[in-house]
Parts: C-alpha cells; sequence; structure tokens
C-alpha cells in the first residue's frame, strides 16, 4: 500500500489527467453528461421496479429500498471491473514510451467509477428519506462494506486486466459471468425462502455479502455480524492479493502483448 501511495504522490499529474480524461471520455458526445452516472443506476432501478414489483414486491418490505441496494452496489462493481479490464491494453501507448506503474491506469478507473457510485449513493440515501428508513448511527458502518468493494474492485480489476492483454476472449466470457453472478446476487428477490444450505452458498459471492452487509445496516437497523465483516474483508484481501502477484509476475511481459 505504502508503494501504490508513493507512486501517485511520484505520478500525481498523470494520475491526476488519467482520471480526468476517463471521467471525459465516458460521457463524451452525450447530452446530459454527468447526469448519466445517476440516471443509469436510477433507470435500471426503474426497469427492475416495474417488472419485479408483482412478484416479489408485495413480500418484501421496503422493496424500492431493497432493490437499490442491489442495484447500486452491484452497478459500481460491474463499472469499476469492465471499465478496469481495458485499462493497460487502451493506455499501452503511455506506459510503452513513459516508465510508470502500470497499475495507475486501473486506479483512475477506479477512481472514476467510486466517484459516480458515491453521487449515487447520495440518491439512494434521499430514497431513504422517502421511504421513511429512519437514520442511526449504524450507517456510519457502511463506510466499511464501500471500501471492502473497493479493494475487490481493484483486486479483480487486477486480473482482469493482465488476463485482457493476454486472452482477448476474456471481454466476451466477462460479459457472460457479470449475466450470471447478477442473477446470483439476489438483487430483486430474497434469498429467506431458500433451504439454509443454499443461503450459506449465496455467501460465495462476494457481491452478494455486501449487498447483504447494505441491506442489514439500512433495511434491519442492525450491525451485520463477524461473519458478513470477515467475508467483506476476506474476499477484498484475497482478490488484491491474487492481482498483485499476478502483475508482479506478468509485469514485463505486458509490453509484448499489446
Amino acid at each position: 500500500m505504502k508503494n501504490i501511495i508513493s507512486a501517485i504522490k511520484r505520478h500525481k499529474f498523470l494520475f491526476e489527467e488519467l482520471v480526468k480524461r476517463d471521467f471525459k471520455r465516458k460521457y463524451k458526445r452525450t447530452v446530459l453528461g454527468m447526469a448519466w452516472s445517476i440516471l443509469s443506476p436510477l433507470l435500471t432501478l426503474l426497469v427492475m421496479r416495474l417488472v419485479f414489483d408483482v412478484f416479489f414486491g408485495r413480500t418484501i418490505p421496503n422493496y424500492t429500498i431493497y432493490l437499490f441496494c442491489g442495484t447500486l452496489l452491484f452497478h459500481y462493481y460491474r463499472e469499476a471491473t469492465a471499465s478496469g479490464m481495458g485499462s493497460l491494453l487502451s493506455n499501452a501507448g503511455i506506459f510503452t514510451k513513459i516508465n510508470v506503474p502500470k497499475y495507475i491506469f486501473l486506479l483512475s478507473r477506479n477512481v472514476s467509477a467510486l466517484f459516480n457510485f458515491l453521487l449515487t449513493l447520495i440518491l439512494f440515501f434521499g430514497f431513504c428519506i422517502a421511504d421513511n428508513i429512519d437514520f442511526h448511527w449504524g450507517f456510519f458502518s457502511l463506510i466499511y462494506p464501500i471500501v471492502t468493494l473497493m479493494i475487490l474492485n481493484l483486486g479483480l480489476g487486477l486480473i482482469l486486466s493482465a488476463l485482457y492483454v493476454f486472452f482477448r476472449d476474456i471481454q466476451y466470457l466477462y460479459d457472460v459471468f457479470s449475466l450470471l453472478l447478477m442473477y446470483m446476487s439476489a438483487i430483486f428477490y430474497s434469498v429467506e425462502p431458500f433451504p439454509p444450505l443454499y443461503q450459506k452458498c449465496f455467501l460465495l459471492n462476494p457481491v452478494y455479502v455486501h449487498i447483504a452487509y447494505f441491506r442489514q445496516v439500512v433495511l434491519n437497523g442492525t450491525l451485520p455480524g463477524w461473519q458478513l465483516h470477515a467475508l467483506c474483508g476476506g474476499y477484498a484481501l484475497l482478490a488484491l492479493l491474487i492481482g498483485s502477484l499476478i502483475y508482479k509476475k506478468c509485469n514485463r511481459e505486458f509490453i509484448y502483448y499489446v
């Protein structure tokens, strides 16, 4: 972590320009511009609410907030990892000419995705107020899953961006995987009707673990137990460790495949 911070400080100007470029590129030639960072997850929420409200909305209290928790966190995960996957390849023209840490390009994509997430999070709290959700001191604990999800996204981004350099097919496989992961994250349905063994299987999904943490704090008004805390932190650190090892091993090989 100290090496990452020192690298950002050394290349502060480049890092800031990368974040600005990534942010501007995403909304280039759009009429609404930055407003899409809020409208995109909001429209997804609206569509899911219209489609699934008939099937699940009558059995799940505060269904709009329940659904928003899922779409908010999954949208952040999907944006950070999908955009991070191409971070090396799209910046090959820079790191093949200038000696800079290659993970700095992935960090810039993650910062851009985090900024979009925080904007939508403000809207989420507005929905909570409209739905008469009681705000309590436990809301401060949401910082923990946000940080661990950020680390998880960074770790998976390291893995995906490295694999994408060597195997371009990973992009199409990840699209299918993301779709499967969305349906397995209990975004629009509850896991309670499932048998206890199946409910435990959902805990193998790191995105669902973070969604469950959010829902327990916001909707149940209680802090999650040690299990969710351990799983959020464990998945994040494991992804970061694997991603760092892959980057360290393949660092000198990237330049030959871009």
